[in-house]
C-alpha cells in the first residue's frame, strides 16, 4: 500500500490542517463492500444514504453521529429458542458491519427509517444565520458627520 507524506503542505498552509487531517484519514481507509450503500443528493441542501440491511431489526442497528462522523452498527442478537435454524443455501448475509461516512461542516443527521429491508438516513445541511451570505448596504449619499458640522 503506497502513503503519502503531507508534512510540506502543513509547513506551508495555515488553516488547512483539518483538510489534511481528513486525506491522512482516508488514504489509511479500506474500502468498505459490505452491506451495500447508495449516497444520493435529494435537494439542494438535503442527501439520503441508503443502506441494504436484509435480516435486520431496529434493534440490531445502532446510528451514532460525533465530531461531523457518522457511524453505521449493524450487530445480529444470538439466536435464542429451542429450534435451531438448518439452512440449506445461506445467501442472505446477517454478518455485522460497521460503516463509517465522514460529514461535511454543519450537516446533519435529520431522520433515519427502516423499509423493505433498506435503512435511510436523511441528512441536512443547515448553515447557522452567522455563516450564510448577507447583503451590505452602501451608503452613497449621506453626509458624513464632519461634513454637517461646518455648516
Amino acid at each position: 500500500m503506497q502513503t503519502i507524506d503531507f508534512s510540506p503542505f502543513y509547513r506551508s498552509t495555515v488553516g488547512f490542517d483539518r483538510l489534511f487531517n481528513r486525506l491522512d484519514t482516508l488514504v489509511g481507509q479500506e474500502a468498505k463492500t459490505y452491506p451495500p450503500y447508495n449516497i444520493e443528493r435529494t435537494g439542494d441542501d438535503a442527501y439520503r444514504i441508503s443502506i441494504a440491511v436484509a435480516g435486520f431489526s431496529n434493534g440490531d442497528i445502532a446510528i451514532e453521529t460525533k465530531e461531523n462522523n457518522l457511524v453505521v452498527k449493524g450487530a445480529k442478537s444470538a439466536e435464542t429458542g429451542d429450534k435451531a435454524r438448518e439452512f440449506l443455501h445461506r445467501g442472505i448475509a446477517e454478518r455485522a458491519f460497521e460503516l463509517r461516512f465522514q460529514l461535511a461542516d454543519y450537516v446533519e443527521v435529520s431522520g433515519a427509517s427502516l423499509e423493505n429491508g433498506l435503512l435511510h438516513l436523511e441528512l441536512k445541511r443547515e448553515l447557522p444565520e452567522s455563516k450564510k451570505p448577507r447583503q451590505i448596504a452602501i451608503n452613497g449619499g449621506a453626509k458624513s458627520i464632519e461634513d454637517q458640522s461646518v455648516n
